[in-house]
């Protein structure tokens, strides 16, 4: 690690010297590029912050509990919705196969659920350049 630094050390110090006389053959004051250099610098050099500790079973199991007690709300604000408005209940009805698989499906699943949401998105985009222009 201590030659990574050395190595970012020495790409600053040559961006610097190249800034340098950048700025002597142009007689230039290149101040916004200097800024860039001096924050990627100090971004670089940036100790990472420390993660989160590792979880024993006894807190992953008050974590479950939080979780299970949320989905629990969810399911009465569900539940109560479609009591109270049928069109709720229309709704959700017709939108299952949208929203079900996701809330069902594991954690791989979802990925590919985000990818062909992007590819249908481009889809979309594709038909509206063709409609516009007409």
């Amino acid at each position: 690690m201590a030659e990574e630094g050395k190595a970012d050390a020495q790409l600053f110090q040559l961006l610097t010297n190249l800034l340098q006389e950048v700025e002597a053959l142009t007689n230039q004051e290149e101040i916004e590029l200097r800024s860039k250099i001096e924050a990627l610098g100090l971004e670089v050099t940036k100790v990472p912050s420390k993660s989160t500790p590792q979880l024993d079973e006894l807190e992953i199991a008050r974590e479950l509990d939080k979780l299970s007690a949320k989905l629990d709300d969810v399911d009465e604000m569900i539940s109560s919705a479609i009591a109270a408005d049928p069109q709720v209940q229309s709704l959700l009805s017709g939108t299952a196969d949208v929203w079900m698989p996701v809330i069902t499906a594991t954690a791989d699943e979802r990925c590919n659920f985000t990818g062909s949401i992007g590819d249908d998105t481009t889809e979309v985009k594709d038909k509206e350049a063709v409609a516009n222009s007409r």
